[in-house]
This record gives structure tokens, C-alpha cells and sequence, in this order.
């Protein structure tokens, strides 16, 4: 549940249920970089610590140490945000889930040729040209599409 207006008590619950979290996974993280935001209590960094996890702090004035957290919300911004209307906070934690599962998944990427990161090899360019061999799957009612070839 979001919050408008987080406490320490709030971000306190937050530490629990992060540890909780982390204690689900496979590899559990050693590391959290965290900005200089005063949400970061000292009873945050102390719950978080107690369970094995080391509270890093970015630098002061030092943008780009978060600069691949920012760059994250800078492509949801343009590719997802700005095209929509959310309804509210169910709307947005849908459109977000949506928008990451395609983004993990199904985008392009340019590192890869414009493959979406779960091919491992290209397909045939001579059959994804053919439209009977080509299937859309839409998400956020067409904004985001990815293309794959049909099965033979």
C-alpha cells in the first residue's frame, strides 16, 4: 500500500517487509544504494542491517550514481506515462506491472539488434516478413505491441 505522506514508522514496516521479501529469494541482495532522501531513518538502515542488508548512500550531489534508476523513470515517463490517463492506484500499479513485463521481456533492444531480451538467436527475417507467420500481442490496449512468429 502506498502512502502520500510516509513517517518513519510507515518506512520502518517497509524495512520488515522488504527483509520478509528478501528472505523469499533465491540470492539475496547485499546492497541497497539508497539516495539521501530523509525517509531513510535510522531505524530503516538498522532493520535492514540486522537481517545482512548494507544501506549505501549515493554521494551528495551526485545525480548519476542513480543514473540507471533514473533512466528507468525517464523511459516509463516517455513510452508509458505520458500517453495515458490513470484512474488511480490500482490503474497505475497496473499500467506500471504491465509496462514492466514488457520492458523485462518484449521490448526491443538495441544491444541485441532489436531483439526483445528472451531470444537467443534471430529469427528467419524472410518469415517475420510474411503477416500470416506474425502474431501481436498488444498490452495497454495496443500501446505497447511485440511481434512474434507463429509456431510451425
Amino acid at each position: 500500500m502506498l502512502k502520500t505522506n510516509p513517517d518513519g514508522v510507515w518506512m520502518a514496516q517497509q524495512a520488515r517487509n522488504l527483509c520478509m521479501f528478501f528472505n523469499d529469494l533465491p540470492d539475496r541482495p547485499k546492497h541497497l544504494v539508497w539516495d539521501r532522501d530523509t525517509k531513510s531513518t535510522a531505524q530503516f538502515r538498522e532493520i535492514l542491517k540486522s537481517d545482512g542488508v548494507e544501506v549505501v548512500q549515493t554521494a551528495v550531489r551526485a545525480p548519476n550514481q542513480n543514473a540507471y534508476a533514473e533512466r528507468f523513470v525517464q523511459t516509463i515517463k516517455q513510452e508509458c506515462l505520458d500517453w495515458l490517463v490513470v484512474l488511480g492506484e490500482k490503474h497505475l500499479h497496473y499500467i506500471i506491472a504491465e509496462f514492466v513485463a514488457y520492458y523485462h521481456a518484449e521490448r526491443p533492444s538495441s544491444a541485441l539488434g532489436s531483439l526483445p531480451p528472451f531470444l537467443a538467436q534471430p529469427p528467419d527475417p524472410v518469415d517475420c516478413l510474411e503477416p500470416k507467420n506474425a502474431v501481436c500481442h498488444e498490452r495497454l490496449g495496443g500501446l505497447l505491441n511485440h511481434y512474434w512468429r507463429k509456431a510451425a
